[in-house]
């Protein structure tokens, strides 16, 4: 049976974007403490009753903070299943850990399924997130999973740029199926490039797929984290002829290490980013755009508290 009784509680890691999705939903946060002991230690408590109502705990995963956001997330949603909360759905705008979905080399984890593992285990019921790195990483959760696609806000945004000659383009060949979303939405053809990496956080594009030259390329990508793989993927299409107005997209700003030197330097004509992360200061530079997803979060919010479709808002 539907409800309208449900709590949205926000986690240190990004209060800004909880704040703008409760506005839009005409709702106040709920109200908890967040802490820190001396020996490093993480303390939560939820300070109003949520008995009886649906929560849902929004907290992304920083670069550099990822294991403290993470900690923090899991005692959020025991303290709100100890709690005796009808239904606990996590809101990961991004989700640390994304990239480590497989073994690369002998003796690794499978970082990603032991996130899944236990944010399942703390007691959550149904998790959303935005952009996973691989969509077959959903099957890592023994709960519900709705898994984001920005490429409609993307294509919003592109839209109302009127322009001309448009080709999208994936910096790899892992992210095309997304790629193509985007080029449908705007009606364009789709580039694909081939690259390798020497090593963790390098990358070398050896090939481009498709036609670029003297079109305005789009690159589409779900994150950008030191910003290697972009800004091999802009040389390869300026050599292969692009114009010079070059775009670059992606859903997750991690901005790691270079990236932010490395991106104002590039010479992309704009880069445009949500907000799944927040931005520092000290991250952001010239072209820089950010889309936000609180309103699409809100909707989803507004359509699983009253057991409506959520697909139909971003597929």
């Amino acid at each position: 049976m539907a409800t309208n009784k449900f709590t949205i509680f926000a986690g240190s890691s990004h209060k800004e974007l909880a704040k703008a999705v409760a506005k839009d939903m005409k709702k106040e946060l709920g109200q908890l403490t967040l802490s820190t002991f001396s020996c490093g230690e993480k303390y939560v408590k939820l300070d109003e009753t949520v008995r009886g109502q649906e929560v849902f705990i929004i907290q992304t995963c920083r670069d550099y903070w990822v294991n403290e956001d993470y900690m923090e997330l899991f005692l959020m949603i025991d303290a709100a299943r100890l709690s005796f909360a009808s239904k606990i759905h996590v809101i990961i705008p991004h989700f640390g850990y994304a990239r480590q979905d497989k073994v690369h080399k002998p003796r690794e984890p499978i970082s990603a399924k032991l996130m899944a593992d236990l944010i399942v285990k703390a007691g959550a019921d149904h998790v959303i997130t935005f952009g996973l790195h691989a969509d077959q990483a959903q099957a890592f959760f023994d709960v519900p999973v709705d898994n984001i696609n920005t490429h409609k806000l993307f294509a919003d945004y592109y839209k109302k740029k009127k322009l001309k000659d448009v080709t999208v383009v994936s910096p790899d060949a892992g992210g095309a199926k997304n790629a193509k979303k985007l080029a449908d939405d705007l009606g364009v053809p789709i580039a694909i490039l081939h690259k390798t990496r020497p090593a963790h956080n390098e990358a070398v594009t050896t090939h481009v797929v498709g036609d670029v030259k003297d079109r305005t390329c789009i690159i589409y990508d779900d994150m950008i984290d030191t910003a290697g793989s972009v800004i091999s993927a802009h040389k390869a299409l300026v050599d292969q002829g692009a114009k010079k107005d070059i775009y670059l997209a992606a859903t997750h700003a991690i901005f790691s290490g270079p990236a932010q030197k490395r991106l104002d330097k590039a010479g992309f004509k704009e880069v445009t980013v949500t907000d799944t992360l927040p931005i520092e200061k000290e991250k952001k530079f010239t072209g820089l755009r950010q889309i936000s997803v609180a309103p699409l979060l809100a909707d989803i919010i507004g359509s699983v508290t009253h057991q409506k479709s959520v697909s139909k808002l971003f597929y």
